[in-house]
C-alpha cells in the first residue's frame, strides 16, 4: 500500500487563505511533471491533482480544490474557468422587444496574466524572456504552458498590480472549484463578512447545497481518500463558516484526516479599532471551534500575535519582504506550507494525515504551532552538518503561528521537515583519519544529523523527521523577496555578486519547518482566553453577537478555550503560582 495514491481534497475559505493557497498551488504546478517517464519523483502529485480531458481530447491536471470567496473577489478570473470551454456558437435571439445594453469596462490584466493568455492561445513567448534550455516543438509547447512558465525569466513586478489572488494564479482550475458567496461583498463598506456569527449562518440553503455538490464530485472519484486540508481565514467571518465546514466534514467523513490551517494576514488595509476587536474575537472563536472539529488545527500567520497589539512580524535573515503586502506574506507562508504538508504527499514513506495528526494531537491537544527557516542558511557546496553547526546557539526557524518556542518548557511532540537540499551533502566528507570537528560531522545519515541537532535543544521529546531533496520551484509569479547573498538554488554564496551586476534570480530554496505541540501553546491559548474574557462584549461590541452566537454559546466557547489551554500544562510546573494556575 506504500505506493497507493491516497487522495486529498483541499478547501480554501476566505480571501487571504486563497492568497496563500494560490502561491501554494503555483508551487505544486511548477513541480508537476506531465511526462509519465519522469513523474515518479519524491512527491506524489496525484495526491493533490486529478486527471481530466478537455473537449479537444487534451489531458489536463487540475487541483482537487474547493475555493470559497465573496462577490467581487475574482476580477478577471471566470468562476467556471476556461479549461473545458465548448466551442462558441451563436445563440438564436428570440426576444423581439426593446433591448437596453449596459457596457462595463473589464478589469485590466497585469503583464503576467497577459502572458498566460498568450500561452493559452498557443502563442510562444519572446526568446528574450526564456532561459536557454532545449526547445520543444511549437505544438508541444502550445499544449504545455508549464514548460514555458518554468523557463520564463521575465522580472514581473506585481506588487503594485495584485489586488486579488487570481491576479497571480498560474494554473487552470476545474469548473467545480470556485464557489462565490453572493450575500457579502469583497470590496466596499456594505455587506461585509466581518463577524463569526455571520459566517456560521452562511452554511445553509444554496451555500450548503453548492458545497455538498462540489464535495461529492471530488470525493466520489477518489479511490483512497485520506482526508481534507482546510485553509481558512481566521480574522473575519470565514472563521465561523470554517467552523461549520469542519464540523460537517467531521460528521460526514468520520475517520478521514482533517488538517485545518487558520490563516491571518499581518494587517488589513481598511482596519479600524472596532474591526481589530472583531478580528480578535473571530480568531478566538475560530481557534476553539475549528480545533474541536479537526484532526489538528494550526494557526499560520506572520503577525506577531492575534490580539489587538501584536509584536513585530518575524524577521527572516535572507528575505526582503514587506509584511503588509498580502502578495509577499502569503508567499512566505505558502513556501513553508509546502514543507509542512510533505509527510502525507510522498511516493515512498508517506505518512497518512490521520497518523501525522495523532502523533501531535495527543490527550486533547489539537492546536499545534508551526515554525520555519525560510530559507535554511546553507553555504553552496557545504554539508548539512556545516549548516547546522552555524546555528548552535538557537534553532534557525522563526514562529509562523504567532506562538513563541518553548523556553525551558516541555515539547509533547514535533514533526520536522527539511526540503530542498538537492546538490548538497547531508553528511560530512572528512578524509580518513580526520577528527570530526563536531559530533554532527561524525554521523553517517542525514536523518541522524538532523535528529542529533534538534535533540540538543529538546533531548527527550518525541520527534518525527522527513527529509526530501526536491526543492520548491520558485517560478514566476513568485515574488523576488530573497537577498542578493543567495545564489540561484537558494544557497549562500561565498562571494557576493560583483558591484553593479544583477543578483541571481532565486529559482529554489532549502526550507526547514517544524510542527510542535508544547507548553508554549498553553500559555498562548491562555493569553487568548484572557484577552477575550476581560472584554465586556455587550458594551464594546454589541453588534458582534447580533447574528450569533448567543451569549451562552459565547461563554461556553471561552470555557472550552480555558480548558484547552490547561491540556498543555507541564505537570512539573503546575504549582509555580496560584495566580497562573487560575488562568492557565
Amino acid at each position: 500500500m506504500s505506493n497507493v495514491c491516497r487522495e486529498i481534497i483541499t478547501l480554501q475559505l476566505g480571501h487571504y487563505s486563497n492568497f496563500v493557497g494560490t502561491h501554494w498551488w503555483n508551487l505544486q504546478d511548477a513541480s508537476l511533471s506531465y511526462d509519465p517517464d519522469t513523474s515518479q519523483g519524491e512527491i506524489q502529485s496525484d495526491v493533490l491533482f486529478r486527471e481530466g480531458q478537455t473537449l479537444g481530447g487534451h489531458v489536463t491536471h487540475t487541483p482537487r480544490l474547493i475555493a470559497m470567496d465573496l462577490k467581487g473577489s475574482l476580477r478577471t478570473l471566470r468562476q467556471e474557468g476556461s479549461l473545458y470551454d465548448a466551442s462558441e456558437e451563436a445563440s438564436a435571439v428570440t426576444w423581439e422587444g426593446s433591448l437596453m445594453m449596459h457596457e462595463e469596462t473589464p478589469a485590466e490584466k497585469n503583464p503576467f496574466l497577459e502572458d498566460l493568455d498568450r500561452l493559452d492561445r498557443g502563442q510562444t513567448l519572446a526568446e528574450d524572456d526564456l532561459c536557454s534550455q532545449p526547445r520543444r516543438s511549437a505544438a508541444a509547447v502550445s499544449l504545455d504552458v508549464n514548460s514555458q512558465l518554468a523557463r520564463l525569466q521575465k522580472a514581473y513586478r506585481l506588487e503594485g498590480s495584485v489586488r486579488v489572488w487570481s491576479d497571480f494564479l498560474r494554473l487552470h482550475l476545474h469548473p467545480r472549484s470556485i464557489s462565490v458567496i453572493h450575500q457579502f461583498n469583497h470590496d466596499g463598506e456594505a455587506h461585509r463578512l466581518e463577524a463569526f456569527g455571520q459566517g456560521e449562518a452562511l452554511l445553509q440553503g444554496p451555500v450548503l447545497e453548492q458545497l455538498e455538490d462540489k464535495l461529492h464530485f471530488f470525493v466520489e472519484e477518489c479511490d483512497y481518500l485520506q482526508g481534507f486540508q482546510v485553509l481558512c481565514d481566521l480574522a473575519n467571518g470565514f472563521a465561523g463558516l470554517g467552523s461549520k465546514v469542519t464540523e460537517m466534514l467531521q460528521d460526514s467523513y468520520g475517520g478521514r484526516g482533517i488538517l485545518t490551517w487558520g490563516l491571518a494576514p499581518v494587517s488589513h488595509p481598511d482596519s479600524t479599532p472596532m474591526r481589530e476587536l472583531y478580528h480578535q474575537l473571530n480568531c478566538t472563536l475560530g481557534t476553539v471551534s475549528m480545533a474541536s472539529h479537526s484532526s489538528f488545527f494550526c494557526p499560520l500567520t506572520l503577525r506577531g500575535g492575534l490580539g489587538r497589539r501584536p509584536s513585530a512580524p518575524p524577521a527572516f535573515p535572507y528575505l526582503n519582504y514587506d509584511p503588509s503586502l498580502w502578495y509577499h506574506s502569503s508567499s512566505v507562508l505558502a513556501l513553508a506550507l509546502d514543507a509542512l504538508t510533505l509527510p502525507y504527499r510522498l511516493h515512498r514513506d508517506s505518512v497518512p494525515m490521520w497518523q501525522m495528526a495523532d502523533s501531535l494531537a495527543v490527550s486533547g491537544r489539537k492546536v499545534v504551532a508551526a515554525y520555519g527557516a525560510v530559507p535554511l542558511p546553507m553555504m553552496q557546496g557545504s554539508s548539512l552538518p556545516d549548516a547546522l553547526t552555524a546555528c548552535t546557539e538557537a534553532l534557525p526557524w522563526k514562529p509562523l503561528s504567532a506562538c513563541p518556542e518553548p523556553d525551558n518548557g516541555r515539547l509533547y511532540g514535533q514533526w520536522a521537515t527539511l526540503k530542498g537540499y538537492e546538490g548538497q551533502r547531508l553528511t560530512s566528507s572528512l578524509a580518513p583519519g580526520t577528527r570530526p570537528p563536531t559530533p554532527l560531522h561524525s554521523l553517517n545519515r542525514g536523518e541522524d544529523v538532523l535528529e542529533y541537532y534538534i535533540r540538543t535543544f529538546y533531548p527527550s521529546s518525541p520527534l518525527a523527521l522527513q527529509l526530501v531533496s526536491s526543492p520548491s520551484k520558485l517560478t514566476p509569479p513568485f515574488p523576488r523577496i530573497f537577498t542578493p547573498s543567495l545564489g540561484a538554488q537558494g544557497f549562500l554564496q561565498s562571494q557576493p555578486p560583483p558591484r553593479g551586476s544583477p543578483a541571481p534570480v532565486v529559482s529554489s530554496a532549502p526550507v526547514m519547518t517544524s510542527l510542535q505541540s508544547s507548553t508554549s501553546l498553553g500559555s498562548w491559548l491562555a493569553e487568548m482566553h484572557r484577552g477575550a474574557s476581560t472584554l465586556d462584549i455587550c458594551r464594546v461590541a454589541p453588534s458582534f453577537l447580533s447574528q450569533g452566537p448567543e451569549m451562552a454559546d459565547y461563554r461556553e466557547a471561552l470555557e472550552e478555550l480555558r480548558l484547552l489551554s490547561r491540556c498543555y500544562r507541564d505537570d512539573s510546573m503546575i504549582h509555580s503560582s496560584s495566580e497562573e494556575s487560575d488562568d492557565y
